[in-house]
This record gives structure tokens, sequence and C-alpha cells, in this order.
């Protein structure tokens, strides 16, 4: 395979087909993972991406067009925000300026990050069409291991929002300000995260909310918060939804800001929309499942994958398989090995379809 990097570190191992001419078909994920990650969320795309070569290679099998297998540079946003940052800047969604000037909590650079790693590469990220892109990841979720389900044929992805809350009161002595006195930014934010599990309780059971981060500027043990920094996570299947959850949230936080006696402030920091994915290769993946006798459900994805910023780039379909327990962005995340091994067969099959190999192959 011919290996390259491009200029914001998405790594890409290209095999010929006999269509030289032709786009390729993108297979992959991403290696980046949560500060306590596990080891199957992305990794299990990009290593299914390589076994579906291998066993090409092995059975001396030839596509007629090319295939890629691509490794997306910071997906989490773990380090660098927002996540999907490789995938944004090759798909035209973020400028390339952009997401090099991207700073981590020490003020690192993404593009220090990249140049001190070896993975500031020198392919410009737009440059070819491309055919297709298929992703195998876990579930990261319960529902296919709950329901016993071999396979998730996904059809796209929820909306995601992004929100960051500042909440200002009045730094104070914890010993010396009567209760009635206090304009306490801490509890303020406590009232807010209250209301905002309601907002999605009233949305349930699509509706999903999250206080990722929090922190007290200047804090002590013994000083009343004054000022207080939190994110929020939005999801839903439906734009509107997310739309009307985040009316609903300013509202609440704006009329307990006002009980409180402090200001509270939100910026929008980010929006995925909700993305359908190509029918045409969710198709395949479900034609694929079929052949290999799989058991499989249509299925939204609820977490952010680079797909979403493919999906509106070039023809997408995701395969998810379970995670035990549903666990992910933990140490303890696993997948079982059948599991592992049939969402490879149907990804191979998937793929073999759209590159143009009429001939099906069973991966082991």
């Amino acid at each position: 395979m011919t290996v390259s990097v491009d200029e914001i570190g998405n790594l890409f191992a290209r095999r010929e087909g006999t269509q030289r001419d032709a786009a390729p078909v993108l297979i992959g994920s991403h290696l980046d993972t949560q500060p306590e990650g596990g080891r199957f969320d992305g990794v299990y795309g990009v290593l299914a991406a390589l076994e579906l070569v291998r066993a090409l290679n092995d059975a001396d099998i030839a596509t007629g067009k090319p295939i890629e297998i691509v490794s997306w540079t910071n997906e989490e946003g773990a380090r660098f925000t927002p996540a999907m940052l490789g995938s944004a800047v090759f798909t035209g969604v973020t400028s390339l300026e952009e997401a090099l000037a991207k700073q981590d909590a020490q003020g690192i650079t993404l593009a220090d990050a990249l140049a001190q790693s070896g993975y500031r590469g020198t392919r410009a990220v737009r440059f070819q069409a491309v055919d297709s892109y298929f992703e195998a990841h876990i579930e990261q979720g319960p529902v296919l291991e709950a329901n016993g389900t071999t396979i998730g044929v996904v059809t796209g992805g929820q909306a995601i929002r992004w929100l960051d809350v500042t909440v200002t009161g009045v730094a104070a002595h914890a010993g010396t300000t009567p209760m009635p006195y206090r304009k306490d930014a801490y509890f303020a934010a406590a009232q807010m995260a209250l209301e905002l599990e309601k907002i999605a309780e009233r949305r349930a059971p699509r509706a999903l909310v999250t206080i990722g981060q929090a922190s007290i500027a200047n804090a002590s043990r013994n000083t009343i918060a004054g000022k207080v920094a939190f994110t929020v996570d939005l999801r839903h299947h439906d734009d509107n939804e997310v739309d009307a959850m985040e009316r609903d949230l300013r509202a609440a936080f704006a009329s307990a800001a006002k009980t409180r006696g402090v200001e509270v402030s939100i910026e929008t920091y980010w929006r995925s929309p909700a993305t359908p994915f190509a029918p045409s290769c969710v198709a395949l993946v479900a034609q694929a499942v079929d052949a290999l006798g799989y058991s499989n459900e249509r299925i939204v994805s609820g977490a952010g994958h680079d797909a979403i910023h493919l999906a509106r780039y070039c023809p997408t379909a995701m395969v998810f398989i379970p995670c035990v327990d549903g666990l992910s962005h933990n140490e303890a995340e696993d997948a079982l090995p059948e599991d592992v091994t049939r969402g490879a067969n149907v990804l191979l099959n998937a793929v073999l379809a759209r590159a143009g190999v009429a001939a099906t192959l069973n991966a082991k």
C-alpha cells in the first residue's frame, strides 16, 4: 500500500484498484481516545479496515475502485476541540488554518503537536474526489447487546450541540457571609444542572443532556464560588428538538440566575445537525448482513463520528457491533471476538460490493 499523511495529520494507506483513475472507497476510523478511554472506540474501525485489505491480499482479489484506509486526526476532541477535527478539515467544514491554530489546555497548538509527533504531513487535505466511506465501530451503548442483535445497520447520526455556560456571582468568605446574603455561583450552577435534567426527562427517551466539564475560578475551600464555568452537551435525533431543548435551557438558566442573584452567559460552541447516511451505502451494509445470516437492526448513532462529516461529502455508511455492557469512553471498554469478526465480515462484503467486485469473501 502507498502510505501518506496530509496537512492535518490524517493517515492514509492506499491499495490500488484496476480502475486507476477511479475515486477511492475510504474505510477506517480513528486511533485517538479519551483521557481514560478504551481500546475499541475508533481503533476497531482502523484495524478492521487493515484486516479487510489483508484478507483481499491473502485471497488475491483485485477491486475495481481503489481502497484507502484512513485514520482521522483528533476525532474525540479530548485534547483539541471540537471533535472530529481531521475529518472536518478533510471535508471543508473547518479550514486548515483554523484547525492548526487550536490549542490544548497547556496552550500547545495542534500544528506544534503534529510537528512534534511527526504527523504534520505534506499531502494536500482536499486532494481528490471520494467514491464513498465505510466505518466499522462499536456501538458505545447498550442497545445491540440488550436486544441480542449481532449488527447495527446505522442509518445516520443524531444532532449534537455543545454550549459553554458561565455563571458569575460574588466570591466571599465562607464563614462570615450569611446564606441569605450570598450570590453563590456554584449553587446556582447546581440548580441549572437539575433544570437541565428535567428538560431531558420531558423528551425521554431520545433526549440526552450532559455536563461533561465544570470548573470554579480561583477555587478555595473557604471561599464562596464567585464564577463557575461548565459545558453542556445536547443530543436528539431531531434538529427541531435540539433547538427546543436549547430554548428551554436558556429560559430555565435565566430564571435560576435571577432567583439566585447571579448572572449567566451561554455561548453555542459547536453544532452538528442530524445527518442521514446514503441509502445506497446503508443498503450495501444491510445486504451484506443478510448474506452472512447475522441478526441485525436499524440504529441511529448517538455518538459523533467522522462518518458524520463524510456523509455530507460523499455516500457514507457505518457498521455497529455490540460492546460489553454498553460501556465506552472507559478503560474497561470491551467487545467479544465473535462480534469483532462479524463486523469485519460485514464491512468486507459491503466494501467489495461498492468497489466493484462481484465475489464475496468471508474474512477469518
